[in-house]
């Protein structure tokens, strides 16, 4: 299927042009809308309450983030009923166990395998294609934990990945490890003059090699 200008087109084109891995940037993007809308949105559906209730609320990641939105109404009756069924089980001296997963959890899930079955389906020749190569390779690229997700489904089947981003990506890869081993070996007592000599770039590249290895869960 080639690749058309529709959202994730046009979705993929803004997160290149910011630093880091895009389909991060894409997900927690989506993820914080989601969390927005369902506070605004879903609060009054029971059928949205039974669900969130089941899975014990949103996962303790996606809590914390909680505190950063307004609709204090929202998160009160949400928490109430999730502090509720674990005064129940304290009562009952009984441990409590969800019956379900975090509705954000499964919301970024399905954002990432519809943008990496997106990017698995770029292998064309289209203009559209040609642009979308142009404007993903002159970006971050994928982190090492969504190029691992292109490369396989969640079944553990192998994609066929368009070969422009494989040779992208792992060239990509093999250069930070160069830049690594320079770095570890410069760091070493004695170099400092040597050390000091690298790019402003090249003294924080372990912080590259944190963000490239670490999913963005935000």
């Amino acid at each position: 299927m080639a690749v058309e200008k529709h959202i994730n087109f046009f979705e993929m084109q803004k997160a290149c042009e910011r630093p880091g891995c895009p389909l991060c940037t894409i997900v927690s993007d989506r993820a914080h809308r989601y969390i927005d809308n369902t506070l605004f949105e879903h609060i009054t559906n029971r059928g949205f309450r039974a669900l969130f209730r089941a899975a014990g609320g949103f996962c303790s990641f996606h809590s914390r983030g909680l505190v950063s939105f307004r609709d204090g109404l929202a998160v009160a009756i949400l928490s109430k009923d999730i502090l509720e069924d674990r005064i129940k089980c304290f009562e009952r001296k009984i441990p409590w166990r969800p019956k379900g997963r975090c509705p954000v959890c499964i919301e970024r899930e399905k954002i990432e395998q519809e943008y990496l079955d997106f990017l698995a389906n770029s292998g064309g020749n289209s203009p559209e294609e040609q642009e979308f190569r142009i404007f993903f390779t002159n970006g971050d690229g994928l982190c090492a934990v969504h190029y691992a997700g292109l490369l396989f489904t969640l079944k553990g089947a192998k994609r066929n990945v368009p070969a422009w981003i494989k040779n992208f990506q792992e060239h990509k890869f093999t250069e930070l490890y160069k830049r690594l081993e320079v770095f570890t070996e410069l760091s070493a007592y004695g170099r400092q003059k040597e050390f000091a000599q690298l790019s402003e770039k090249d003294q924080t590249v372990w912080k590259e090699a944190a963000a490239c290895l670490t999913e963005n869960i935000n």
